[in-house]
């Protein structure tokens, strides 16, 4: 299994039980501050959690395909479980903001309970907190995209480094198999020149032979 794939694996899985606990513990806080807290940082904990399954993803589909259809299925299991947390921090939020509205209501017909100037302290703060929260997922969002790329260039690089080491070594194959040719051929020649030598030889001694048995013949007689 990839090493990358694993490490992003080992944080989700941690990332995932603390935002169960969270969610676990939020649902049993009574409406107000604490929980609006706790609401806030589930959801910057889920952000998180999806920017993981991101990775995981992207790993996996730059692996071979026996590998990268094992490790999608598992991804998909994850998928699955962060949809459910999700539909947790919703009902918590949304359980949040219609007992904020039941209290407004209230404060509202209660001339006592709230002023004007508190309601639109408060909406002006609401205000301010959800364009805070609109620029945080939209740096998330660039930075996300930013990964994606950065992934993509270098599987790219990846697959271009696989290229140019199969050709080196198809390469370095044709030269061995050039130098064998070359020992071949210089064995070869090696040999017939041996034979060369070998046939003069041969043929000076039977000419010489057949000098000395002329020799004889002429002069002996």
């Amino acid at each position: 299994m990839s090493e990358v794939f694993e490490g992003y694996e080992r944080q989700y899985c941690e990332l995932s039980v603390n935002l169960s606990r969270k969610c676990n513990s939020a649902a049993q806080l009574a409406d107000g501050e604490p929980k609006k807290q706790q609401i806030s940082e589930l959801k910057v904990g889920l952000d998180d959690a999806d920017v993981l399954i991101r990775k995981m993803d992207l790993e996996a589909r730059s692996l071979q395909p026996s590998l990268k259809a094992t490790l999608l299925a598992k991804l998909r299991e994850y998928k699955s479980d962060l949809n459910k947390l999700k539909k947790e921090v919703n009902k918590l939020t949304l359980t949040s903001a219609n007992q904020a509205a039941h209290d407004l209501e209230s404060g509202m017909m209660d001339p006592h309970a709230a002023s004007a100037n508190q309601r639109e302290r408060l909406a002006m703060s609401t205000e301010r907190l959800d364009q805070s929260s609109d620029r945080i997922r939209e740096s998330r969002r660039i930075a996300l995209e930013t990964e994606e790329l950065s992934v993509l260039i270098l599987g790219d690089l990846h697959q271009q480094r696989e290229t140019l080491l199969h050709s080196h070594n198809k390469l370095h194959g044709v030269d061995d198999a050039i130098d064998k040719s070359k020992k071949i051929l210089t064995s070869m020649s090696r040999r017939i020149s041996r034979n060369k030598w070998i046939m003069g030889s041969v043929i000076g001694v039977l000419i010489l032979a057949i000098i000395i048995i002329l020799y004889f013949k002429l002069f002996h007689h």
